[in-house]
């Protein structure tokens, strides 16, 4: 893992615990396999079920988590379905690994943010995804 992401437990389907280092977020859209699965491949236009946690860059609470409701989540991907950094990540893994993913703004949700969910204009977001299946 590199310097500037953050610390991760690798425990596929283990809540993360995420541990931020001291400075800014990396530039641009970062991917780190903590896993590596050994199931199907994901391909873009494919329905992908995962179970995820999201926090805006240092901070401790998620702004969402299936971790936290018990309930994986399903959706296309690599089809506008998702925000741009999920689709352009996601694609190209395998079924049972874990992706810790680093998103600048342009590839979330911009300079507006989504205030309601706690999600400031211009912040990076980082994902913890468990790929669970692929079809």
């Amino acid at each position: 893992m590199t310097a500037t992401m953050p610390q991760v437990n690798a425990e596929f389907g283990a809540k993360p615990i995420i541990s931020f280092p001291d400075g800014p977020a990396p530039a641009g859209l970062k991917t780190v396999e903590l896993v590596e699965g050994n199931g199907p491949m994901v391909r873009r236009g494919d329905t992908v079920t995962v179970n995820y946690h999201g926090v805006a860059w240092g901070r401790e609470d998620p702004f969402d988590s299936s971790f936290d409701r018990h309930q994986p989540a399903s959706f296309g991907i690599g089809v506008g379905q998702v925000i741009r950094g999920w689709d352009q990540s996601v694609p190209g893994h395998n079924v049972g690994s874990r992706l810790l993913v680093s998103i600048p703004p342009e590839y979330g949700y911009g300079s507006r943010g989504i205030p309601q969910a706690g999600i400031e204009g211009n912040d990076t977001l980082v994902f913890v995804i468990d790929i669970i299946e692929t079809r």
